[in-house]
Order: C-alpha cells, then structure tokens, then sequence
C-alpha cells in the first residue's frame, strides 16, 4: 500500500515538475483576449509563462494585454511582436521558438481554458513517452454546451479509432507538444504560404514521421468561440476542405480520415441556426417584476 502511494507521489512530483509555457498567437482579437487571459491565470496550477505573440494587429490587442501586465503584476503574461510576416504559422512558430517552458501549451485567442488545464497537461505529460497531447473542446457560446463537449470528446475518440492509431489529430485550440519534440520538428512543418492547410494536422503528421506519440487526454479541456459557423457557407466549405489540402501535401490517403469533413459539412446549417438562436436569446435584457 505505502509502496503504491510513493508510486503514485513520483509521478505526481515528476508532473508538477514540468513548466508548461501557453502559447497565444493572435491578430486583431481585442474582443476575446482579455477573457483569454484571464482563463490562463486562474489556474490550479501557474502557467509558467502566459505567452501572447501580437501579429500585425491593427485594433486594440497589444494595448489589452499591456493593460493586463499591469493588472497582474505576479502573472507571468509576456507579450511579444511578430511583425516579419503576416499569418498563423509563422507566428505560432515565432512563440513556440521563444517559449522556455518544458512543455509547449498552445491554444487560440478565443480559447477559453478549464481551471485546471495546465494541471491536466502536466499529467497528460507525466509519461515520458508523451510527445504530444490534446483534448476536447466546449463551444462556450453555443446552447448545450455539456452534449457539445460529449459529442466532441466522442468524436476525437472514433476519429483515433478510424485512423487504427496511426495518426492522431492536434486540435490548434486545445494542444501541447514537448519542447524536445518542437524541437526535432520546427524546420521540417510546412509554411503553407498559401495558406491552404490546417497547421495543427501537419503539426501531427510530421510528429508521425518522426513516431513521436500523440495523447488523447479527455481531461484537457478547453472552451472555445463556435465564431467560425458566422462564416459564408463559401468560406466554412474552404475551411473544412484543408483537411483534404493537408493530407494530399503530405501524401496521406486513408479515406477514412475524411470523416471530420462530412461531420463538419452536415452540422454546419442546423449549428449556424442553433447559434443564431442562441445568440438572440442571451441578448435579450433581463425582465424583472413579470414585465
């Protein structure tokens, strides 16, 4: 009995032990930001460093997170500029690069972490083995929000069994990879200067190549805007079709990783019905006295 509580102590000490860096690349996202952030302090466990990396934005993001600085002092909120090229991945790479943590946290600017996100990932990374992790999502503005994660954790489990184990997905909003393992992969991740591809799906493909294993960890989870279902149905089907971009750049064919596209193709017209709904009903003004 003792012999398993001091088992189970060392890895507990061994998890705490790891700094988790979180890692936010953001552009003109002054309206999400601060609820960001705010999530990203308050955590369990303290985020080793709370990176955002500013990319060109022409609104108020960079003065919001300067703000914050001065509101919490003892967070460890660093707000760098990537000011050399416009887009996600030369960005995310840029934060990523700068972050001394031992293990790399990255999610969006609309994310939304649970309390203890950074407490779930040093977990998710107590095996060694580990190389990378993600888990699932709760759209926080959409209604039943307790089904959507369900269906979203259910979801990311059968597409781990479709791909027979093969290959497992990073979620950009909702992921983690070892430093060491930032490392082997960096010069070889795609630029996608056309920006045609889903930069979290290489991430894990070049993972692959390299056999360094992704966790599918339930417990990591994070909140997330459903903003993109605001999207023409031209924009959300390009959207949904760099899944297919990403595969064939990299010469994968398993059919059935093309699942997400027809699950994202089928809920995108009764989804963007139910968030219209949903996004009249929260604005209505309270009415107090039966008026």
């Amino acid at each position: 009995m003792s012999a398993n509580r001091s088992s189970g102590d060392a890895v507990n000490d061994a998890a705490v032990q790891l700094r988790v860096s979180i890692v936010i690349p953001a552009y003109n996202e002054e309206s999400v930001i601060r609820q960001c952030l705010i999530a990203a302090i308050y955590q369990s466990v303290p985020a080793h460093e709370i990176i955002v990396v500013d990319n060109l934005s022409k609104d108020r993001t960079a003065d919001i997170v300067r703000q914050m600085q001065l509101e919490y002092p003892e967070s460890p909120i660093i707000l760098l500029s990537q000011d050399r090229d416009q887009g996600l991945i030369p960005t995310r790479n840029f934060g990523l690069d700068s972050a001394t943590g031992d293990i790399l946290g990255r999610i969006d600017a609309d994310s939304i972490v649970e309390p203890d996100w950074v407490e779930q990932v040093q977990k998710a990374f107590a095996d060694h083995s580990v190389q990378a992790a993600t888990g699932p999502v709760v759209y926080y503005d959409m209604p039943m929000r307790r089904f959507g994660l369900k269906a979203d954790d259910k979801m990311r489990q059968l597409m781990l069994k479709l791909a027979k184990h093969q290959y497992h997905f990073l979620f950009g909003s909702n992921m983690a990879l070892r430093a060491s393992a930032w490392e082997t992969i960096r010069s070889e991740t795609c630029r996608d200067e056309k920006d045609e591809m889903h930069e979290d799906i290489d991430l894990s493909l070049h993972l692959a190549d390299h056999e360094l294993p992704v966790r599918y960890w339930p417990q990591m989870v994070s909140g997330m805007s459903a903003r993109r279902l605001e999207d023409s149905p031209r924009d959300y089907r390009y959207y949904v079709t760099r899944f297919d971009r990403t595969y064939k750049a990299h010469n994968v064919r398993k059919m059935a990783l093309k699942a997400p596209m027809v699950v994202f193709f089928s809920v995108y017209f009764p989804a963007k019905l139910l968030r219209a709904i949903h996004t009249v009903n929260t604005a209505q003004p309270v009415r107090r006295g039966g008026q």
